[in-house]
């Protein structure tokens, strides 16, 4: 029997010198296969691959699509593309954004679990939000083990404390603990282990991981008052176990905290437009008005003053909330920050 060979591994903020810490602590001869998704924006070009081959034994590339998977490699995510492993191969998509990332960790973790099953080793390290913590779930659900970067030694613990909140995690460890660790276990077999049920995935098709995507007239969970701040369709509220996420009918995903972060990021962005608009509604009112008074229409010209005002006014609350700031701290984010 194989060991736990398939090591999926991700992280945002803070997590690429913990990631050059891991690969650097594997032995040459490590016999499994690591995946490695870190968020970055799809307009920059990625030297993550560089980094880590500098950093320890083993060869990392971004890999092209239906690439197939060899042992003692490491698959970094390019820009822009989720990274999925399937049935001995890489698959590169431009699928939707999850939490508002591409690549995300959910969707590898997800696959991972799904082709692989026990031989799978879940990893997050250091970042902010909740990315990873639905793939994870997933990993542990297929039998799969389940690690998180101990969250005193993480730039950002937003990611690991929220995996080790919503997850059953087997070790909660230090980057050189994590990484010895994963060695030991790739070498040996992995254990038998029941697996939990998946009614939304069908297990014979792994590329059938989007659970949207699966039936586009039939949507899972039930639907919610709110919109996608991607595509503006209905999201649809989704619980897998205590697990809370918000899915659209394209694929969008969104666990709650992050979609309230989206959801304080478009309510900024409503309120610069508001902005503009009362702040040029008033310039063309105090224009008609002067207008009025030079013809010598009195009563038009106040009426004109007046609604400039009004505008004015209500610019005026609006840019004092801007200047005051639109608080979307999440509370893994504020449980982060009062510690240590």
């Amino acid at each position: 029997m194989a060991g736990r060979d398939i090591v999926v591994v991700g992280g945002s903020a803070g997590s690429i010198e913990v990631l050059a810490d891991f690969v650097g602590g594997l032995p040459p001869d490590f016999p499994g296969s690591i995946f490695v998704v870190v968020h970055f924006p799809g307009s920059v070009r990625s030297t993550l691959p560089h980094i880590l081959n500098r950093s320890g034994p083993l060869p990392a590339h971004h890999p092209q699509d239906g690439e197939s998977i060899e042992p003692g490699r490491i698959y970094v995510a390019p820009p822009d593309c989720h990274l999925h492993v399937s049935d001995g191969h890489v698959r590169l998509t431009r699928g939707p954004k999850e939490n508002g990332h591409r690549p995300a960790l959910d969707p590898l973790f997800r696959t991972a679990a799904l082709s692989y099953g026990p031989r799978v080793v879940g990893v997050v390290f250091s970042g902010n939000l909740n990315d990873g913590t639905a793939g994870l779930l997933r990993i542990k659900q297929r039998g799969g083990l389940a690690m998180v970067q101990d969250p005193g030694t993480a730039l950002y613990q937003g990611m690991p404390r929220s995996a080790i909140e919503h997850v059953a995690v087997d070790h909660v460890l230090p980057v050189q603990e994590i990484s010895a660790l994963v060695a030991h276990l790739a070498s040996r077999p992995a254990e038998s282990l029941e697996v939990s049920g998946m009614s939304e995935e069908p297990t014979s098709d792994a590329n059938a991981d989007e659970i949207a995507l699966s039936d586009r007239h039939r949507q899972p969970g039930l639907p919610s008052t709110m919109s996608c701040p991607e595509c503006h369709g209905v999201l649809w509220e989704v619980t897998d176990e205590e697990l809370v996420q918000f899915r659209c009918r394209v694929g969008h995903a969104y666990s709650a905290e992050a979609l309230l972060v989206h959801q304080s990021e478009q309510l900024e962005a409503a309120l610069w437009t508001g902005l503009r608009a009362l702040e040029e509604h008033s310039a063309l009112a105090r224009r008609l008005a002067a207008r009025a008074v030079g013809r010598g229409h009195r009563y038009s010209a106040e009426s004109f003053a007046e609604q400039a005002m009004d505008a004015e006014h209500h610019a005026s609350v609006i840019r004092s909330v801007l200047n005051s700031g639109i608080r979307i701290e999440t509370g893994a984010e504020v449980a982060a920050a009062g510690v240590g």
